[in-house]
């Protein structure tokens, strides 16, 4: 039998209570899967919507893949912290407002580290202390600082 982790929004910020804090309505669990001795061959992820499990992460969307997978990295993450986190356009397939609230989590969940965040969203700006934009011209890179606006 299984064992399963799942969270339905409570305090402790792991894997589900990251994906329950962007997608209210949701659940998620970690499933241990175990071969015919009994061992630990691999961990399932296993997503609900308003009750309804899905069967497959293929059932879901681009969108809320990519949540899934920041929430399992954010969630590793806190188990061992660094002191500074690059992360390359993690908020690609998302809407606006997810973009918005990873900013919003990571400057509230993770005070102690640094992000040099890629992002081609403003929902992620307003949430920098320092923004760098980045521009051609005439095929070089001009790099300006600019501080953010609050």
């Amino acid at each position: 039998d299984p064992r399963s982790h799942s969270s339905g929004g409570g305090q402790e910020m792991g894997v589900v209570g990251y994906f329950f804090f962007f997608l209210p309505g949701a659940a998620s669990r970690l499933v241990e899967e175990r071969n015919d001795h009994g061992h630990i061959v691999g961990l399932l992820v296993k997503v609900s919507f308003n009750g309804k499990e899905k069967e497959s992460l293929t059932e879901l969307s681009g969108g809320q893949r990519s949540l899934l997978a920041l929430c399992l990295i954010l969630a590793i993450l806190r188990l061992k912290p660094a002191p500074i986190y690059i992360l390359d356009e993690v908020d690609a397939a998302l809407d606006p407002s997810h973009t918005q609230n990873i900013g919003r989590m990571l400057q509230q969940h993770f005070s102690e580290s640094q992000f040099l965040l890629v992002s081609l969203k403003d929902g992620m700006f307003n949430h920098a202390n320092v923004l760098f934009e980045v521009r051609n011209t005439q095929g070089y890179s001009e790099i300006t600082r600019k501080e953010a606006k609050r």
